[in-house]
């Protein structure tokens, strides 16, 4: 009898050392973010905006991400991540790097933005350098336009501490002396009203002072404050800013009206419990001790800064600066020929799939498709959904427009799109009084997915014609977002999206569509197929291969099937832009996955997923990341793209990002991301070749 031979066990892949934690994958992301502040090949008032970016993003973190692991530290959870750390442990290790992170902001401020500024003749005058003209006009301004509007608030026993707004302009103020009614207090907090500018442009004809100079909001409160203690003297000042929890609760089950659950849980936003504090570099230790007790903070929490509590706020520099000069060049997105003005879109679209990536190409079609919908006659019904808009949408007033028509309206509106829920409700009541049906999507899962149909009457048939996307129906966004939209009037599609829309807006069982892949029910399963598929290729010798493209990738199932087919010998590139928890070129695990985050001038936004399927390739375009919400807690929506030509495109853009040198960070196995050089090579930018190829040409 023959010996049968043992096979060594592959590696555990539920390893916890397999898997960077999803927190602080978000924060290097944010590092990266900060580093286009850095870089001398970006204009500097550009590198100004990627600070303020940087500076915004680090308020959602703790607003959100930080706010709920404080809640589930203070609960007792040690649930953990496949990472295996408690909530506990990442609190410390996201407090320690996020305070490395601010300390590189204000670096970055002080060291390198605000000298290469000056340089160029904009200038941020500092108390001490104001000549005796400007001293003048900055207190009148004080007493004219501030004075009014601040509201001291001197703390005693008839005068407990303020409630502070998040994320609000604050000061606490040292103060010696008695009142008018001879009381003593030693300290005060002045609130600045977010209305103020908190940048201050001087005006040229004061002595000495250039056209673009400015003094800093803050600085003229300190210079002036004991105004605003007549009698007493204030013997400093310092500034400080609370960040609060900011997620919303709505118990979905237990409420009638999601619309108003929402309108009455907003406010609660301003005042949720404080996550951060920040105060001034030189504030006295004994003042520190007391905000951050007054807001039931540890040490840990407070971040002291060399400047501006709100870096954001700086971004106004790019408007009241004018010099084109030290900003991007502007591009006009191309308008496809066909396209033009004056063209009949559902013909266009009877004609051909057309497939627009933007914002290298118009958004106008997108728009011009609902316009022409509303106003053609034989229209009959719209339906859409909305996750984000601007406030004066074209597309919503369109879709107003439609309904008044006498058209049947349908639009899916999530409410709890995060940070534009105010918005929304909004839209919501507009479109409502215009008379379109509102729905607010299913309970428990957002309605993430990007769709537009329109049924419209063609002799003797109905055709349905369909938008799909990977990004949000917002004009603004669709500048600085890269997303693909596909029009089409397949039949089959038309049919899936009509049942995605009948899901939504009815009660009923899952429909089995034909096409298009929907979470919660179907994309993750249909991506751990695929991916096996690979795997099942490679070892049998086909070709085999996934090029993965989307905004964060931490679902720990979809990573095991990565790493599997890896150890198959697919190769793999991940082109992930923020958080990654996968860790690439582990030697047995990963060794043939490569992962890239592109940063540069427009945001990343487009999924893609691209699988060769042994020589007959695969690409769909998604509304979903690979993160657990995407999959298993939102309505998503991947479609194919059948078309051989528009196929090949996108996987020539996905070619061209993974030939980027110049934008591109590599993740390493150890977690941390190293900038791409180009060496010897030429230097190139996926992002500028796309707009000299797509937005330029026309």
């Amino acid at each position: 009898m023959g010996v049968v031979e043992k096979i060594a066990p592959g590696p555990d892949l539920k390893q916890p050392d397999l898997y960077i934690n999803r927190e602080l994958s978000l924060l290097e992301f944010n590092h990266r973010v900060l580093q286009q502040a850095r870089d001398p090949d970006t204009p500097l008032l550009e590198r100004l905006r990627f600070l303020c970016i940087s500076s915004t993003n680090m308020d959602e973190f703790f607003e959100i991400r930080v706010a709920g692991l404080k809640q589930k530290a203070e609960l007792g959870s040690t649930a953990s991540g496949p990472d295996n750390r408690s909530p506990g442990e990442i609190l410390a290790a996201v407090s320690e790097r996020a305070h490395e992170l601010v300390d590189e902001q204000y670096h970055v401020l002080n060291e390198e933005l605000i000298p290469a500024l000056a340089a160029e003749g904009i200038r941020f005058i500092r108390r001490t350098e104001w000549s005796d003209a400007q001293d003048a006009w900055l207190r009148r301004y004080f007493e004219d336009e501030l004075l009014p509007v601040l509201s001291p608030l001197g703390l005693d026993p008839a005068h407990p501490f303020p409630r502070i707004l998040n994320k609000s302009l604050n000061f606490v103020v040292a103060l010696k002396g008695k009142d008018a009614f001879g009381r003593s207090s030693r300290m005060a907090v002045v609130q600045a009203p977010r209305a103020l500018p908190r940048l201050i442009q001087l005006p040229a004809t004061e002595s000495k002072s250039g056209p673009n100079d400015f003094v800093f909001l803050s600085s003229v409160i300190h210079a002036y404050v004991e105004e605003l203690f007549p009698g007493m003297k204030a013997t400093a000042a310092y500034q400080f800013r609370v960040t609060r929890n900011s997620d919303l609760f709505v118990d979905e089950e237990e409420v009638d009206d999601l619309l108003r659950a929402m309108e009455g849980e907003l406010p609660s936003r301003r005042y949720g419990d404080a996550v951060r504090l920040e105060v001034a570099h030189d504030t006295p230790v004994d003042m520190v001790d007391f905000l951050f007790n007054k807001f039931e903070l540890a040490r840990e929490d407070v971040y002291e800064v060399n400047g501006p509590v709100n870096l954001n706020r700086m971004s106004a520099i790019c408007d009241m600066v004018d010099r084109p000069d030290l900003t991007y060049v502007g591009f006009t997105p191309r308008l496809p020929p066909e396209f033009a003005p004056g063209s009949d879109v559902f013909a266009v679209i009877r004609k051909q799939d057309v497939l627009l990536h933007h914002p290298f190409e118009s958004f106008a079609p997108v728009v011009e498709f609902v316009r022409q919908a509303a106003a053609d006659p034989h229209v009959l019904a719209i339906k859409q959904t909305l996750y984000r808009t601007g406030p004066d949408s074209a597309i919503v007033g369109a879709l107003v427009d439609a309904a008044r028509a006498g058209k049947e309206v349908t639009v899916i509106i999530e409410l709890r799109a995060r940070f534009d829920e105010e918005a929304n409700i909004e839209l919501a009541n507009r479109l409502q009084e215009g008379g379109a049906h509102v729905v607010y999507g299913v309970v428990g899962h957002k309605t993430h997915a990007k769709m537009i149909f329109v049924v419209r009457r063609e002799g003797k048939k109905l055709r349905h014609y369909a938008h799909l996307g990977t990004g949000n129906y917002h004009p603004r966004t669709a500048r600085l977002y890269t997303d693909y939209g596909l029009f089409t009037c397949d039949k089959a599609i038309g049919k899936d999206v009509h049942k995605v829309f009948l899901q939504l807006t009815s009660l009923g069982k899952v429909s089995k569509l034909q096409k298009l892949i929907q979470s919660p029910f179907a994309l993750h399963d249909a991506m751990l197929s695929k991916i096996r598929r690979e795997s099942e290729n490679a070892r049998e010798g086909r070709p085999a291969r996934i090029i993965i493209k989307v905004n964060s990738l931490v679902e720990t199932k979809v990573i095991r099937a990565l790493y599997e087919a890896s150890q198959s010998g697919v190769k793999i590139d991940l082109l992930v832009r923020g958080m990654c928890s996968l860790r690439p070129g582990i030697p047995g695990v990963s060794d043939n996955i490569r992962v890239r985050s592109i940063v540069g001038r427009l945001l990343e936004h487009t999924r893609v997923y691209y699988f060769e399927n042994a020589g007959e390739p695969e690409v769909f375009c998604a509304s979903a990341d690979w993160i657990e919400r995407n999959f298993f807690r939102r309505v998503e929506i991947a479609f194919p793209l059948e078309n051989k030509q528009l196929r090949e495109r996108v996987v020539a853009d996905l070619h061209a990002y993974l030939k980027d040198n110049a934008q591109a960070w590599l993740l390493d196995s150890g977690g941390g991301y190293q900038r791409a050089r180009p060496g010897r090579q030429r230097r190139f930018s996926a992002q500028r070749t796309l707009i000299q190829e797509i937005a330029e040409s026309g």
